[in-house]
């Protein structure tokens, strides 16, 4: 955001994450984004809050909660094409848009000593689908279809259009 002229101030939200039975990708980041705007009030500037979440063959993958959830996940995106869906939502005083993103990734076939040393990078642990493109993970990495900041966690393109909109209202 400060690349694109901005100077945001960052203010983290504790939300439960977890998503509702039979709810979806688009469903569950918009709705995560949603919520996260909510709970910051700032009537005079404009909010902007995002969530990410990875899915393979409508399994929904989030933050792994520990080493063998990281492994399970990467085995199971291993060699193979997943999603990467970003909701987000911008407010500013009533004015409410939400919005989301979908990009293809396509992982390399990874070996079992390459997760294990990626397991050990200690990067996947706070990443949807355990693994983060803009870093370490960049390696498991053969093909991105769409948005390559979509999959860091937010679709710079139409964030940053919608901003400027918002604030020359």
């Amino acid at each position: 955001m400060q690349r694109a002229g901005f100077a945001p101030l960052v203010h983290p939200v504790d939300i439960d994450e977890s998503h509702n039975p039979g709810e979806g990708a688009v469903a569950l980041v918009e709705r995560l984004a949603e919520a996260k705007a909510a709970s910051i009030d700032h009537p005079e500037h404009p909010v902007l809050a995002g969530d990410t979440v990875v899915s393979l063959e409508q399994q929904l993958l989030g933050k792994p909660a520990d080493s063998n959830d990281a492994r399970r996940m990467l085995e199971s995106l291993s060699g193979r094409e997943h999603q990467v869906t970003s909701g987000w939502c911008l407010r500013r005083g009533s004015d409410t848009q939400v919005g989301h993103v979908i990009t293809l990734v396509r992982f390399k076939s990874l070996s079992s000593s390459q997760i294990a040393a990626y397991l050990e990078t200690g990067e996947p642990f706070d990443k949807a689908g355990a693994y983060g493109i803009q870093g370490e993970g960049r390696a498991l990495v053969e093909e991105v279809r769409g948005s390559w900041s979509n999959v860091v966690g937010l679709p710079l393109c139409p964030v940053v259009r919608l901003l400027r909109e918002l604030m020359e209202r």
